[in-house]
């Protein structure tokens, strides 16, 4: 079997987790600058073999699309095109909350809690996890 990747998008950070090769435990990876993303991306692929991309599908508490909509859709058309691998859409909404929640009752400290890329990186494994139901 190959990895999972999740993307956990954002204008200026991109959180990223990955599976194990067994897809069986999800882990937060990193979070990059999202300009560096397909770099990192290219790097990563080399090293590892990746099934598939899980993107976090971006809406509003009633469903509908978000500021952020038509900028991930435009990432999973070129994620698409440039690496060829399936790409799996999973409604993000609370991830956000969920991984601030993760971080308090993982006793983090206050001022880790404000680490905005930790934050990042909690919410691809949240949206990971959701994939792998």
């Amino acid at each position: 079997m190959a990895q999972l990747i999740a993307l956990d998008y954002g204008s200026k950070r991109t959180g990223i987790a990955v599976t194990d090769d067994s897809q069986i435990i999800a882990s937060g990876l990193t979070t990059v600058d999202t300009p560096q993303l397909f770099k990192f991306l290219h790097e990563y692929f080399s090293k590892h073999q990746v099934e598939a991309i899980i993107l976090g599908d971006p809406k509003k508490l009633d469903g509908t699309a978000t500021d952020s909509t038509a900028a991930v859709e435009a990432l999973k058309n070129k994620l698409k095109e440039t690496f060829g691998k399936p790409i799996h859409m999973i409604d993000e909404r609370f991830t956000s909350k969920m991984a601030f929640q993760a971080m308090i009752d993982g006793g983090l400290s206050k001022k880790k809690r404000q680490n905005k890329a930790l934050v990042d990186e909690i919410s691809a494994t949240i949206i990971l996890q959701s994939y792998m139901g």
